[in-house]
């Protein structure tokens, strides 16, 4: 026999223990990940559901779809295990707190006046504070120090 025509199953079979190999890495990572899992961890199921751990069992797990809801699910169906960040952004909608110093901090009263004000609003109000001229109370009884 020649090599030249041992060649192409040479390859074949290199290309299947590749392939093999990659597969068996991936499942013995999907068993480390369901390892994982214990009460409270939020998961994706492979189905797209988005739930909360509630009991882990040999091969099937409690998983609470719904407040007050529960559903047994096989250990199997379970693709993600999630971080509480990614949860929570995900499920509540709720963004983790930006942990950088030199991220601006907005006070709390300052949401209220852009809510209740257009920005066209609140542009001329601080145009009027930065014209130089004091501004004059409502009632029309400001501080006119030259009538006197």
């Amino acid at each position: 026999m020649d090599i030249v025509t041992l060649l192409p199953f040479i390859v074949l079979i290199g290309a299947m223990f590749l392939m093999t190999r990659s597969a068996k890495n991936k499942q013995r990572q999907a068993v480390q990940m369901r390892e994982q899992m214990q009460p409270g961890s939020g998961v994706r199921t492979i189905g797209g559901m988005y739930a909360t751990v509630k009991e882990v069992h040999d091969d099937t797990v409690l998983l609470e779809v719904a407040p007050g809801v529960h559903a047994v699910y096989a250990k199997n169906s379970v693709g993600a295990v999630l971080d509480d960040d990614e949860y929570n952004r995900i499920v509540h909608g709720i963004e983790p707190e930006a942990a950088d110093a030199d991220t601006p901090v907005v006070p709390d009263d300052a949401s209220s006046l852009t809510d209740s004000a257009t920005d066209s609003e609140v542009k001329k109000t601080d145009l009027k504070k930065t014209d130089g001229e004091a501004e004059k109370p409502e009632d029309g009884k400001g501080d006119d120090s030259d009538a006197k």
